[in-house]
């Protein structure tokens, strides 16, 4: 069995529509990073609203930002371009501002980078980052309930029909058995919950198969590497 103790947080109480936040944020404060769910909601993950226009209903692309407010619950989410694209803002921002207190000189020269690990399934993850050690941010549905297609609204950048498909769920893959991937799941104080591998799966394709991965990049001192100097 491989499970990774992950700091646990909810969010039931201020983050009804947060799941992608919440779990993205638990990853970081895994890796050491000081960052809180407020912090990350305000100064790094993108939001836009949703307006009517002649009476069609008009909105942002979840590919591109958070599509209303985590901190409302009539609204949708997001999708994993947009978590990447946060992640690697706070990794570049505080690799220099709040470099993490490493024990070797090793660990004191690793920088991180977001990966859109989308198209992987939940077994592939677990091989790759899971399995080494690094949860990995994972779309599914809310309970593992069956999606639902819609809402629909055009997208305010192209006027393209967009159809969102409900009970869309975003939690921190961090283990697994041979029966079950566990979560630390934000959703209603789940704290760490097993799924049947099978369910999973299929729930994760019910949205796109969406993840968010992060690897190590290992740095000299005072020059980088070539990219793909990563360690997992």
């Amino acid at each position: 069995m491989i499970k990774i103790e992950v700091p646990y947080l909810d969010q039931s109480h201020y983050y009804p529509t947060g799941c992608e936040s919440v779990s993205t944020v638990m990853l970081l404060q895994y890796l050491g990073y000081r960052v809180s769910v407020d912090e990350f909601i305000r100064d790094y993950l993108k939001q836009d609203s949703f307006e009517e226009r002649r009476g069609d209903l008009y909105g942002p692309d979840p590919r591109h930002c958070f599509c209303g407010s985590p901190y409302d619950a009539e609204s949708y989410g997001c999708y994993a371009p947009v978590i990447v694209e946060s992640l690697n803002r706070i990794f570049e921002e505080k690799a220099v501002a709040e470099k993490l207190q490493q024990q070797t000189e090793t660990e004191k020269n690793i920088h991180y980078r977001a990966v859109d690990e989308s198209g992987k399934t939940a077994e592939q993850l677990v091989e790759r980052y899971v399995s080494k050690g690094m949860p990995v941010i994972f779309w599914a549905c809310i309970n593992m309930r069956e999606p639902k297609t819609g809402p629909v609204w055009k997208l305010k950048e192209t006027g393209e029909t967009f159809t969102w498909i409900s009970n869309e769920h975003c939690m921190l893959l961090v283990g697994a058995d041979e029966e079950n991937y566990y979560f630390n799941d934000p959703y209603d104080g789940h704290g760490v919950i097993g799924y049947p591998k099978a369910l999973v799966e299929d729930r994760h394709q019910a949205q796109h198969m969406q993840a968010v991965a992060v690897v190590k990049i290992l740095e000299n001192d005072c020059e980088k590497r070539k990219p793909g100097t990563e360690i997992l």
